[in-house]
């Protein structure tokens, strides 16, 4: 999987993308809390963050694998998209931590799900994604795409534990279980259903 660090800097760029991720979600859209009113009018933001769902650090990643084709409020071709709210949510600043190390992520393909893949100490997993960032009549609207790369990378982050080779260890030599997975019946259910199996601190 792609590495990360927290995706915060302080260009001019980047404090464009806070204030729109801002002005759309209002709340942390993994727990649902809302910054209050009071705290919106001074401009105090303190516990939340904007996170990029794919980070900075990878920009250039972005450049070459075409990511900026799914960004559809680009300001003009020298705009990458890589700080365009397409690209952000809003978060509490402890939930972002584990956003950006892949320990919490949101499943596109079943309903926007919660996915904690390790101990699941603010509760979270299994809760739904906040509907204010996913309006598709609005073109600041988070992207499918992105939470769909970062639910892959979530995955193949943790599908190792502590190093050792957890995911591979019980199948015969010589053998392609996941070919014959992929090639048999009901592969998408086989499929998750070794991934739940295999995933310890998967939490639904």
């Amino acid at each position: 999987c792609v590495s990360r660090i927290l995706s915060q800097t302080v260009s001019g760029r980047d404090e464009a993308f806070r204030q729109r991720v801002r002005e759309r979600d209002r709340k942390c859209v993994i727990t649902g809390v809302a910054n209050p009113d009071r705290l919106i009018a001074l401009n105090d933001w303190s516990s939340y963050h904007a996170a990029h769902i794919f980070p900075l650090s990878g920009e250039d990643w972005f450049i070459r694998n075409s990511f900026s084709r799914w960004i559809t409020n680009r300001a003009g071709e020298r705009d990458t998209g890589i700080s365009s709210c397409q690209n952000g949510l809003l978060m509490l600043s402890h939930i972002h931590e584990k956003f950006d190390n892949f320990s919490i992520s949101i499943n596109p393909d079943d309903n926007y799900r919660i996915i904690t893949f390790r101990d699941d100490v603010f509760n979270v997993g299994g809760r739904l994604l906040d509907p204010v960032c996913l309006d598709p009549s609005d073109e600041n609207s988070v992207r499918d795409e992105l939470l769909r790369w970062h639910f892959r990378q979530a995955v193949l982050a943790n599908m190792r534990g502590a190093g050792e080779p957890v995911f591979e260890t019980d199948f015969p030599p010589g053998s392609d279980m996941v070919g014959e997975i992929r090639n048999g019946p009901d592969a998408v259910k086989r499929m998750e259903a070794e991934l739940f199996s295999r995933l310890g601190g998967l939490s639904l």
